[in-house]
């Protein structure tokens, strides 16, 4: 942590060896002076007006001052925590991390501890002293309990009574995960009904998208991170899959066509969302054919801001093919479908390739703001060909954040038992089985368009 007012950035040490001393100073990006040390030098005077210096002498009063520098932006610093660890230390005073940080954010081994060998090689052996105490030598499972609970301090802060539990932490999209993957799902016909939870995939969908998968057994699959152990489920290994963007995406297609100020106009008249009113006008213009089928001439690579996963390709680019000369409120409408349809697209490939690396899932659990779209539900659900279980609750990430406190209270025995009884099913989507050979061409389409874009890249590059 930086101390003070102080953000995270670049900075530089400047050095000057003068006649008496040498001085040196931590400047940032702009410009302005954090921090400063100076040192003297010995200055010898063999006989009258002749005076000599060191070298070496210099050297090493350049060394003390760098390393009083440091001290200074650097070996001052207490604790080194991301953002959950850190609120959890404010909230109990207890500097334990949680797993799911170290595993996912870290270096960190949930069977072997930390690495000595990276520190070292990275220049932050100073990091392994005293038994890992800066970046933390207790690390706790999500749910854990933290020490005696909320300090008195922060109790007062919060407006909560002291010793209330408070539970290791979850990074976000982990905890709306956890807060819908658990989910009772007795009684709606379903696959996974009965089967391991190990069957279902937690989809997160917001700005961008996570791709949660549990195994019993660490599992590798190439472009998805992990396998973490106990990262979100304790007891579990977990892979994360992963698009960059995908409601940034859809906003950007949408706000970004002549026909947007029209579209904007309408939906306003009618008390609606831009999105309400597209899924309503695409049903106008479909005719008697399924909505997805309007979009046969009309294809789209999702990756305008590079492929996090399965191709983990950050240099790869957005493609549409199909365009027309109009853009009239069809064409936004269809171009919206299209983008949609993409972005599901892509979470069929991250499931094939988890499914290829030993995953066997067969039903998803949606949750986050594009979950409320019911038309972007509907086409993760024919694109897939797995039913898409929503949750009771939208804010699946604060269901999960409250599975990890109803757990650290003691109320329930295990995190999987609180996740059983506190993640509740509001709505199954069953897909369309009967469009199925449709998206299985369109999805063809869409692995041809990956595939000409690096053939474009490589006739670029060559002589």
């Amino acid at each position: 942590m930086l101390g003070g007012d102080q953000e995270p950035g670049n900075y530089y040490v400047g050095v000057d060896v003068g006649t008496g001393s040498v001085r040196a100073a931590l400047v940032d990006q702009r410009g302005i002076l954090l921090a400063f040390a100076d040192q003297p030098i010995n200055q010898w005077e063999p006989q009258f007006n002749h005076h000599e210096q060191s070298s070496e002498d210099i050297w090493a009063a350049c060394c003390v001052v760098t390393k009083n520098l440091r001290e200074t932006c650097w070996d001052k610093a207490g604790h080194f925590f991301d953002l959950p660890d850190f609120l959890s230390w404010k909230a109990t005073g207890v500097t334990a991390r949680s797993l799911c940080s170290l595993v996912c954010k870290w270096t960190y081994s949930a069977e072997k501890g930390w690495d000595d060998s990276f520190w070292k090689m990275i220049g932050l052996e100073d990091f392994v002293a005293d038994n890992y105490n800066k970046i933390g030598n207790q690390v706790l499972p999500p749910g854990a309990s933290l020490g005696n609970g909320l300090t008195p301090e922060a109790a007062k802060d919060l407006g909560l009574p002291a010793g209330i539990a408070v539970a290791a932490s979850l990074i976000d999209a982990h905890a709306g995960g956890l807060g819908v993957i658990g989910a009772d799902v007795r009684g709606y016909g379903l696959a996974c009904e009965g089967q391991p939870v190990t069957s279902r995939l937690a989809v997160i969908c917001g700005t961008s998208s996570c791709h949660m998968g549990i195994s019993k057994d660490p599992i590798f699959v190439p472009g998805v991170w992990g396998p973490y152990f106990s990262a979100m489920v304790p007891g579990f290994w977990l892979n994360e899959g992963g698009q960059s963007v995908t409601g940034k995406l859809i906003d950007h297609m949408v706000q970004g066509h002549a026909a947007f100020p029209e579209l904007q106009a309408k939906a306003t008249a009618r008390c609606q969302s831009v999105y309400a009113y597209l899924n309503s006008h695409l049903d106008l213009i479909k005719k008697a054919q399924p909505v997805g089928f309007l979009t046969v001439d009309l294809h789209v690579w999702p990756d305008f801001h590079g492929n996090r996963s399965p191709l983990a390709d950050l240099t790869l680019k957005g493609m549409v093919t199909g365009l027309k000369l109009s853009q009239d409120l069809d064409d936004l409408a269809i171009l919206y479908l299209a983008t949609v349809q993409a972005i599901a697209f892509g979470t069929r490939l991250i499931i094939e390739a988890m499914e290829a690396g030993g995953h066997s899932i067969s039903t998803l659990f949606l949750c986050g703001g594009l979950s409320k779209n019911p038309l972007f539900v509907q086409m993760h659900a024919d694109i897939t060909g797995m039913p898409v279980v929503l949750s009771q609750e939208v804010e699946s990430v604060l269901v999960g954040a409250a599975i990890l406190g109803a757990c650290a209270s003691g109320d329930f025995a295990s995190v999987q038992e609180a996740m059983a009884r506190m993640s509740k099913v509001g709505k199954v989507v069953f897909p369309r089985l009967e469009d199925k050979r449709y998206y299985d061409k369109k999805y063809q389409v869409f692995l041809k368009l990956v595939e000409h874009q690096k053939e474009y890249v490589a006739i670029m590059k060559g002589d």
